[in-house]
Parts: structure tokens; C-alpha cells; sequence
């Protein structure tokens, strides 16, 4: 018996699998975020900081430099007060020096 194997496009096959599917969500609900909250950021790091994983109650943020991550640092306390004010329930954000790569 030979099976036949179809290309489906990425979106339709993380719709089918729960895992996929999940994975999706939390990655456009961490994109989301960081929409929400670029108006509070510096306008010299928007472009380094990068939405990370969420873990439950945790969000994490990619940046690119230590010293992009200090400045960031003094800043979570007002993300997180923006963030619940629109309906997320984040208890801590995380942030991970990932630097920058090319």
C-alpha cells in the first residue's frame, strides 16, 4: 500500500495538531504584547527587543545587549502595569540577552 504525502501549508497544519496549534497562539499572544507595550519603550531599543516565550504567568523579552536589558530592567514595573490593564495576567517579565546575529 503506498501513501501519498501532500504538502499542506504551516498555518492549516498548526490548526490540526494541539501542540502546533498552542505553540502558534503563544506566539502571536507574545507579539501582541509587545505591541501593546512598544509605545513605553525608548524609541533608540524598540529595535532590540524581540517577543520571547510565555510560561504561564511569565513573559520573557529578547534583547539584544546587557546594556539594552539595564535600561529595560528599570521599566517592567510600568510593562506589566500596562499589560494587566489590558487583560493579561503577567505576574513577572523576564529578560534574555540574546545579542544580535549577521
Amino acid at each position: 500500500m503506498h501513501r501519498r504525502h501532500h504538502a499542506i501549508p504551516l498555518l492549516q497544519a498548526a490548526r490540526e495538531a494541539p501542540t502546533l496549534a498552542r505553540l502558534t497562539e503563544l506566539a502571536r499572544d507574545s507579539g501582541e504584547r509587545l505591541r501593546q507595550i512598544e509605545p513605553l519603550l525608548p524609541p533608540g531599543l524598540r529595535a532590540t527587543v524581540k517577543p520571547g516565550p510565555i510560561d504561564g504567568d511569565s513573559w520573557c523579552l529578547l534583547v539584544d545587549s546587557s546594556s539594552a536589558a539595564a535600561k529595560l530592567r528599570q521599566l517592567l514595573p510600568a510593562f506589566m502595569a500596562h499589560l494587566r490593564s489590558k487583560g493579561w495576567a503577567v505576574q513577572t517579565i523576564r529578560l534574555k540577552v540574546q545579542g544580535r546575529r549577521g
